[in-house]
């Protein structure tokens, strides 16, 4: 398939730790319920997961967030539960408790009878989507593809659903760990087939939401989240179009482990809003881009706070290449976007200094 060619390479530039003219930003969740756009499309599909199977609208809401203001990039309008649902595990979201699965993972015979995944059968509307979204940036923007990690997917697969302690999904690792690993090398390879589909749709970078992973001991981290996004990533495309193809992995609360995610070969991490961005630079910076790592609630307060936090952050991070500005996680539905507005031209205007 044939594209226009890119007009903002600030982002993939970025990635690959070149020279940029400012620091890029895009939002995680930045298609979302905090724009009232989104509501009435949202409302127009009926539900969430309609909005997602629905290729025209899935392609609009994906777009909306860059009409009103000026990122750097755009990311596929999906869910990271469309593996376990192509898995037969039935997904569904129920009003204001998320997503939750019909069935759940309860015992190795459990795992051994999941399918493997056919792509191009199962998930062709996430493809679709990912090409139509391409088709329609025209150029301005990268277009990041993502799925969740296999251990991020297996614990709404054992739980059932979202939950506070894991109970479950710990449980089943500490009591089968070969039903664990069997579980996660199963996931991995769909999702590797899953994320190679959408770049070959158009995704120019791709993330991996491991957002669960650091709920797991340093040890556990390692064995059963970082190892499968490390068999990932060494499955990827890494290069489509005559450009590279980075992955970013984003893995909440795992600032401790950047040493090691910085092994995976990834070419950047995202950062939650807790660690420091300048210590994570001089930690791993020389080897991988960073990507963050903003609070999310920030949003919430007046623009001379988002300002002092977006200045902070750059002044951290310090000058040179190999920052890419986002939150630290996703952005939350009550947050006005006029802040977002802010949020967006104080990374424009107090960022260029960074780069002379």
């Amino acid at each position: 398939m044939n594209f226009p060619a890119l007009k903002n390479t600030r982002f993939l530039d970025a990635l690959a730790l070149q020279p940029v003219d400012r620091t890029p930003v895009w939002m995680m969740r930045q298609a979302g319920r905090y724009l009232p756009e989104y509501k009435a499309t949202r409302a127009d599909a009926g539900d969430f997961l309609a909005l997602c199977k629905n290729t025209d609208l899935a392609c609009e809401v994906a777009l909306q967030p860059l009409r009103r203001f000026d990122l750097d990039a755009s990311i596929l309008f999906s869910d990271i539960l469309t593996i376990p649902d192509a898995m037969g595990q039935g997904l569904y979201f129920a009003e204001g408790e998320g997503p939750k699965f019909r069935k759940v993972i309860r015992s190795a015979v459990d795992v051994e009878r999941l399918p493997d995944v056919n792509i191009a059968d199962e998930l062709s509307y996430v493809t679709d989507a990912v090409a139509l979204i391409r088709k329609e940036l025209n150029g301005s923007v990268p277009l990041i593809g993502f799925s969740g990690s296999p251990w991020t997917l297996a614990t709404y697969m054992i739980e059932g659903g979202g939950s506070q302690g894991f109970r479950l999904a710990k449980q089943f690792l500490y009591d089968h760990p070969e039903a664990m690993h069997l579980l996660l090398d199963k996931l991995a390879r769909a999702v590797t087939d899953y994320l190679n589909a959408q770049i070959r749709a158009g995704a120019q970078a791709v993330q991996i939401f491991d957002t669960w992973g650091g709920i797991l001991s340093s040890a556990a981290y390692r064995e059963f989240s970082l190892d499968y996004m490390s068999k990932i990533i060494g499955g990827l495309i890494t290069e489509n179009e005559g450009r590279k193809v980075p992955a970013i992995v984003f893995t909440k609360n795992g600032g401790q482990w950047l040493q090691a995610i910085a092994g995976s070969a990834c070419q950047a991490i995202g950062l939650d809003w807790t660690p420091d961005i300048g210590t994570a630079r001089r930690l791993v910076g020389e080897r991988v881009a960073l990507q963050g790592n903003m609070d999310p609630t920030l949003l919430y307060a007046g623009a001379d706070a988002i300002r002092r936090e977006v200045a902070a952050i750059l002044k951290s991070f310090g000058a040179g290449p190999g920052h890419v500005f986002n939150l630290g996680h996703g952005i939350t539905p009550e947050v006005d976007p006029e802040h977002v507005a802010v949020f967006v031209e104080a990374v424009h205007e107090l960022s260029s200094q960074y780069h002379a």
